[in-house]
């Protein structure tokens, strides 16, 4: 196993009611696995096949908010390198089952080593990480793009310099939140999604829906905090005008039930719970429980965003902008263009390291 850090700068800050960040630091995770071009050539009585390498890549950013650094994530994985041999040929859950155990609660650093899991098993099977799940890419949703806190008037030009999305998801969180989307839903008839970033008070949240959804905005992400009481959130569930789709209340496996007591939806990141393993499965069940479906990223480079797409085909919902919020970065992979998702025609998850850029954004 290999890691790599790496520091990408923003093309322009992005701040959501927690902070903001000008340059994102992302610990990149390569899983390495040599073997026979043709083993099962091989192992029918033919002849040797070449040797070769496989990289299965994954990646997982810092984030404060949530208390990990590049360097606790690392120290968590050096926990997995002894074992991780024995296991790289196995299926990647079998694997996450295992590390699970090692890592514990780091869900951050389980979530890359699992992504990278799985698109080297992909990669050994020459399929994509989708259709080896046996879902199809013919009819996914579109991403929305994000537009991040700022005055009025750089949200507007935010806005107008990303024109022809079908769906903008707007930060929110400020004293001024119902004239920021009066203002930008004078220059565009396409879907608005707000994000409060757990912004809001319940009082807040009935009132604000009531305005939002006149001007047209299709739900609300994660209003209040996760430390709401019951009796708020269910009120905010029964009185909101809009749908309440959980971000921060819908972290791990264990969420999903209790959120449908109080969320219309949820919003699954890999890095919250665990990785492309438990998400698959948070992703159906909440789809048996009627609940709509939701998958988001951070800011991250296109390893992140490609292991996160290959969800696509279980969502209601994207929001996988992450690497356009970058101004340059060591990866390609998954291309989101105008909303639109484009696969490329590789195995694995998508996602490629581009080694000749790496040192331009590695961390010493």
């Amino acid at each position: 196993m290999l890691t790599h850090s790496v520091q990408m700068p923003l093309a322009q800050p992005f701040t959501i009611s927690r902070g903001s960040i000008t340059k994102q630091s992302s610990l990149i995770v390569e899983l390495k696995l040599t073997e026979n071009a043709n083993a099962a050539e091989t192992a029918n009585g033919g002849h040797a096949s070449p040797v070769h390498v496989i990289s299965g890549f994954g990646e997982v950013t810092a984030n404060r908010y949530y208390g990990h650094s590049l360097e606790s994530i690392r120290l968590s994985l050096d926990k997995v390198r002894p074992h991780l041999d024995q296991y790289l040929t196995g299926t990647p859950e079998s694997t996450w089952s295992i590390m699970k155990q090692i890592l514990a609660d780091d869900y951050f650093a389980l979530s890359a080593l699992d992504a990278a899991a799985h698109d080297l098993f992909a990669k050994r099977l020459k399929t994509s990480t989708w259709n080896r799940w046996g879902l199809s890419i013919d009819h996914v949703p579109e991403s929305s793009f994000t537009i991040g806190i700022d005055s009025i008037d750089m949200m507007i030009s935010k806005l107008n310099s990303m024109d022809g999305w079908n769906c903008y998801k707007i930060k929110l969180g400020t004293a001024d939140d119902i004239e920021v989307i009066r203002q930008l839903r004078r220059q565009t008839s396409s879907t608005f999604r707000v994000d409060a970033n757990c912004g809001w008070t319940a009082v807040q949240t009935i009132e604000n829906s009531g305005h939002l959804a006149d001007l047209g905005v299709e739900f609300i992400e994660q209003p209040m905090s996760p430390s709401a009481s019951e009796a708020e959130k269910k009120l905010v569930f029964e009185q909101s005008a809009l749908p309440i789709i959980a971000d921060e209340d819908c972290q791990t496996e264990h969420d999903v039930a209790r959120c449908r007591e109080y969320f219309h939806g949820i919003n699954v990141k890999l890095c919250k719970c665990g990785g492309m393993t438990p998400a698959l499965r948070m992703l159906q069940y909440a789809r048996t429980l009627g609940m709509k479906t939701m998958l988001g990223c951070m800011v991250e480079s296109s390893i992140g965003i490609s292991s996160a797409a290959q969800l696509l085909p279980l969502l209601d919902y994207a929001d996988l902008d992450g690497a356009l919020l970058l101004a340059d970065q060591p990866a390609t992979g998954v291309q989101i263009s105008h909303g639109r998702v484009v696969f490329p025609n590789t195995a694995g998850n998508g996602g490629q390291l581009l080694r000749d850029k790496l040192d331009q954004f590695a961390i010493s």
